[in-house]
């Protein structure tokens, strides 16, 4: 709500602006381009501020920037610290623009209003409100009380986009889900006897591992953890190390699988398991958790609660046409990409099996799609469309 209600102040100025205030008109075009600056900054410590939001800031006075900054990591200074402290003076009677509402709660960092209010800035200008409950609404309200003018809307969009996991899972307490998988442009992911490496080319191979720093669980089910016998680590740029999740109802992952990493690997398996089994990687120091299922696969709503409870903001999955297909059809995926190479197979394993689509209107969409160059092919990328999805 509170969310809503900046949009809608931010709206009425930009609407005043073109009823002839001049001045109103340029503040707004001033804002955006300021907000635009917070965001690039903010974009800087993706992959490493999880469980925090990304968050940039900057300080302006006089048209022009006298203080910067961006919140690195959790546990490190939030951005509007780290700006207003290289402001110094400087922020008396300046505006500073913050790409997140500020924080007004005692975490491993004190409350960003107080420094705010301390510093004696003239405006805070931000995209949103934070639904984090400590928060929503409260900092913005706290500023306002203090005397200091709060604008809210300008580049909400992007600042949303940019944070989306973190919105996500702070309004639903449930982890970001994203599917990735590469394939030809006929849509096959393998041949016909299974061979997949490589698809892509080293470029696409090196987006997809920076996409994986970005998340805080790699996911994958045991049929391409035997095939592939994947690391799912972070190898092809420098990032923060994702755990590693293997759907595995029988626990017949190797113990010499290459993902296994003590006190950074999660395996679910079916309740029915024996207990001997999960001892064994217990011993290991591998993390069992245990869901309903069958034989071949396990609940998935099951095994969301206890991503949830790790607690992961994201996760990336990576399985194969078994997994992904099932996490479409019980609806649990946001966003997916998709890096297509240029070739055909002709035949062989397509991406998505059987979604139980009788006609084109039963078709899962995408939204707001992105297609970028990815070496010598492309990254495909588009939200899930939430409305209709009925689990199957």
């Amino acid at each position: 709500m509170q969310a809503a209600t900046g949009d809608m102040e931010y709206t009425q100025v930009r609407g005043a602006s073109t009823a002839g205030d001049g001045a109103m008109g340029t503040r707004s075009v001033n804002d955006e381009r300021w907000m635009a600056r917070a965001l690039e900054l903010a974009a800087r410590a993706r992959g490493w501020t999880s469980p925090n939001p990304m968050v940039g800031a900057i300080v302006v006075k006089d048209g022009g920037v006298v203080g910067e900054g961006y919140h690195r990591r959790a546990g490190l200074a939030h951005a509007e610290v780290v700006a207003l402290d290289e402001a110094g003076d400087r922020a008396r009677g300046a505006d500073l623009y913050v790409t997140l509402e500020p924080c007004v709660h005692y975490g491993r960092t004190p409350p960003c209003t107080d420094r705010i209010i301390a510093a004696k800035v003239r405006r805070v200008i931000c995209p949103h409100a934070d639904p984090d409950a400590r928060v929503n609404g409260r900092g913005i309200a706290i500023l306002r009380e203090a005397g200091i003018e709060v604008e809210v809307g300008p580049g909400a969009a992007d600042a949303r986009r940019l944070n989306e996991q973190y919105l996500y899972w702070k309004r639903t307490g449930r982890p970001w889900v994203t599917l990735k998988w590469a394939q030809t442009l006929d849509g096959q992911v393998a041949t016909r006897a299974g061979h997949s490496k490589w698809i892509t080319d080293e470029e696409a191979r090196r987006q997809a591992h920076e996409l994986r720093s970005w998340h805080d669980a790699v996911l994958v089910g045991i049929g391409t953890a035997l095939a592939d016998d994947p690391q799912l680590n972070v190898r092809m740029v420098e990032g923060r190390q994702p755990w590693h999740v293997v759907l595995d109802p029988a626990l017949l992952l190797p113990l010499d699988a290459r993902l296994v990493e003590p006190g950074q690997t999660l395996l679910v398996c079916r309740d029915t398991t024996e207990g001997t089994r999960r001892a064994v990687w217990d011993s290991r120091g591998v993390d069992v958790a245990a869901v309903p299922g069958s034989r071949d696969a396990l609940d998935l709503d099951a095994v969301m609660d206890v991503l949830k409870a790790r607690p992961f903001q994201s996760v990336l999955v990576e399985g194969g046409p078994t997994i992904i297909t099932a996490f479409i059809r019980a609806c649990l995926a946001n966003r997916v990409v998709i890096f297509i190479a240029p070739k055909i197979l002709g035949a062989g394993r397509g991406a998505v099996g059987d979604l139980g689509s009788e006609v084109i209107g039963h078709a899962r969409a995408l939204r707001e799609t992105e297609l970028r160059p990815a070496g010598q092919g492309w990254r495909l990328t588009g939200l899930l469309a939430e409305e209709p999805c009925s689990p199957a």
